[in-house]
């Protein structure tokens, strides 16, 4: 699944080679956090979350199949001064 994200999310952006996808297991959970480019979170989150929503879809559907929970959340790394 984590492969599958990475894929969608580096078709989406602008700057493909700054997607990255980490997946963190707790049981039966998957939290997968995505950090990209700042410019290319309006891509990725879409018009009214539209976008991110249908992946976060997709993502549940998949998980579901496999008898996990799944999370998806975008990481907004803070500027380093």
């Amino acid at each position: 699944m984590q492969a599958y994200l990475e894929q969608v999310f580096k078709g989406l952006v602008s700057h493909p080679d700054e997607v990255d996808v980490t997946a963190l297991e707790e049981g039966d959970r998957v939290i997968y956090e995505l950090r990209l480019n700042q410019s290319d979170i309006g891509r990725v989150i879409g018009k009214s979350g539209r976008t991110v929503n249908a992946i976060r879809s997709l993502l549940q559907a998949g998980s579901a199949k496999a008898g996990k929970h799944s999370r998806l959340e975008i990481v907004e790394d803070q500027a380093k001064d």
